[in-house]
């Protein structure tokens, strides 16, 4: 079984969706991450409670935030 960080280090460079506490959801490609699992995606889409809100160049997604990243 494989490191949370360690999944991560394979997604980057490819698109993941990040989950947060808010049922916000982003899609993106992972551009980089740290140990707290703050996020950085580039080309993301912002959806909240399924539905597309916009779209965002970059955006960054602090780790107390993240539920899951699916790559």
């Amino acid at each position: 079984m494989k490191k949370p960080l360690s999944v991560l280090n394979d997604s980057l460079n490819k698109k993941v969706i990040v989950r947060l506490k808010n049922n916000k959801e982003y899609h993106g490609i992972l551009d980089g991450y740290d140990p707290h699992m703050n996020i950085v995606l580039r080309g993301a889409e912002e959806y909240i409670e399924d539905e597309l809100k916009r779209k965002l160049e970059i955006v960054i997604v602090r780790g107390d935030n993240v539920i899951y990243v699916s790559p």
